[in-house]
């Protein structure tokens, strides 16, 4: 049986994960827990999760899940989504800064409070709603994925990946953003594919047959 762990430290829309999960692959045993055994004897790993990059780091090392990810990611396929994504990298400058996984080059850095169309028009920041996303890489899980296509996000910082062939979508938000970014092992969205519709259970599904190479 296919099985997947997603990762409960507390923070993320668990249930409307696990539920997008269940959908896509009725078959599978969705387990949504924060004990290392169950996630670490799981085929396939999801990390979701909303909020803050600081609190986030500080529960998963709480629950000795940080150094488990770390090594998780080397073995088995992993989907990161939001603050999931953010957390591979190497730190954050939300609420004076932190460290991340480190799984990942990079940083996680605010809108900013100027951000504008390019008509000059201002935009709000958290960035929230559909948007459409460019996509940079031929991946399986971009399978029935056009290009143009959109999702849903909401988020107020974002990456800046330091290797290039690491992204795998950006998105425009008063400049290009990293919105997607792919590794062995490892794809992780910004956008939120549990509400992001026909699409979004598109990836989910992509994911619960992705060898992860």
């Amino acid at each position: 049986m296919n099985s997947v762990a997603v990762i409960d430290y507390g923070m993320g829309n668990l249930r409307s994960v696990s539920k997008a999960l269940e959908h896509v692959s009725p078959d599978a045993s969705v387990r949504v827990t924060n004990d290392p055994k169950v996630i670490a004897e799981s085929d396939r790993v999801v990390f979701p999760g909303v909020g803050a990059l600081p609190e986030a780091m500080a529960e998963l090392k709480r629950l000795s899940l940080d150094k488990l990810i770390i090594d998780l990611v080397k073995e088995k396929p992993f989907l990161g989504i939001c603050l999931g994504m953010q957390a591979l990298f190497d730190s954050g400058e939300e609420n004076g800064g932190c460290d991340a996984l480190g799984i990942l080059p990079g940083t996680v850095n605010h809108f900013g409070q100027n951000r504008a169309d390019k008509r000059g028009h201002r935009l709000k920041v958290p960035h929230m709603g559909w948007s459409m996303l460019d996509l940079k890489q031929d991946h399986p899980m971009w399978h029935g994925v056009a290009p143009g296509s959109r999702f849903y996000f909401v988020h107020s910082y974002f990456v800046v990946a330091e290797q290039a062939d690491t992204i795998a979508g950006v998105c425009d938000y008063g400049g290009e953003f990293c919105a997607a970014v792919a590794a062995p092992n490892i794809f992780a969205v910004q956008f939120h594919p549990e509400k992001s519709q026909a699409l979004g259970l598109r990836i989910l599904d992509n994911f619960m047959q992705w060898n992860g190479q």
